[in-house]
């Protein structure tokens, strides 16, 4: 698939989002790229999402990947989302690189001192996908250092799975992921994990609607990294990372997101760069269900 078509995807979607009046009711996206907290997205809403990845290479050339997310409420407690990955290779080609369907589930109705989630993926891949959404077995900077024309005939059928628990004290969230995952083929299980921890600048809203008051700024900080697999668990031919993180949510359902990644290890890329541009379209279900009911 070409660069071309990548980038009328992403204007179209965009052009969607700027089409549609401005709910009323203000998102507040958590700062976290690959880190998972406890709060679906909102039943009957429709959230638009665009990143973007820069990593470098040691033993290749640097990389853009960048990939769309379509996230939708069906209810309070499920929210399902499509992913369309795609990345550019410095010096190589840009080539569309896998489709993922993920499901989050909520086990518990209510807020509680720990919020467990299930998480379930399906993810269809090829090799050259690099939007490093998480870590896990032993994925390391060398797997990327082939080119492109290689890796992109290598594909991969997997099932990806974590438990997120997740805590909300005094503005503090403190969110800890698990992952197993199962390439289909007859390979063993990969471990993963992630952890969170962010806060808004203010938690005293202002009584005026802006753009720039503390309370619309998230910061953070997350580590995630490999944990081998089921015949070699542990830290061992592993990549870990470390990224402070910030979110900046803007009254009129825009969120934007900002991430540095460090590698912890000779195994992990040196530094990632991560920027994500959202917005939410309230109420997706009820528009739908009037333009279904205006056609028939």
């Amino acid at each position: 698939m070409s660069s071309n078509f990548i980038l009328f995807l992403a204007g179209i979607s965009l052009l969607i989002c700027l089409a549609i009046t401005p709910p009323k009711l203000q998102c507040q996206e958590n700062p976290y790229i690959v880190t998972y907290d406890h709060y679906l997205e909102e039943p009957g809403n429709l959230e638009i999402e665009y990143f973007s990845t820069f990593g470098t290479q040691s033993a290749g050339n640097n990389f853009h990947a960048f990939w769309m997310e379509f996230e939708y409420g069906a209810t309070a407690w499920w929210t399902t989302e499509l992913y369309l990955d795609a990345q550019t290779t410095f010096g190589d080609s840009t080539v569309f690189t896998g489709v993922r369907w993920e499901n989050r589930f909520r086990l518990l109705k209510y807020e509680h001192f720990i919020n467990p989630v299930i998480y379930v993926e399906y993810e269809h891949k090829s090799a050259a996908d690099k939007i490093l959404k998480e870590v896990e077995g032993h994925d390391v900077e060398l797997d990327f250092a082939e080119s492109n024309a290689v890796l992109r005939k290598q594909h991969s059928n997997e099932i990806e799975t974590k438990l997120i628990l997740s805590s909300t004290y005094k503005g503090w969230n403190f969110s800890e992921n698990t992952l197993a995952a199962k390439n289909l083929s007859n390979l063993p299980w990969e471990f993963g994990y992630a952890l969170g921890f962010s806060r808004p600048l203010a938690l005293k809203a202002s009584a005026k609607r802006c753009s720039l008051c503390s309370q619309n700024f998230i910061a953070g900080a997350e580590m995630y990294g490999g944990l081998g697999d089921r015949y070699s668990f542990g830290l061992h031919d592993t990549s870990h990372y470390f990224a402070p993180v910030l979110a900046w949510n803007l009254p009129s359902d825009w969120s934007l997101r900002i991430s540095s990644g460090f590698g912890l290890n000779d195994n992990s890329h040196r530094f990632v760069f991560r920027l994500g541009i959202s917005r939410e379209v309230s109420n997706f279900r009820s528009m739908v269900g009037k333009v279904l009911k205006g056609n028939q």
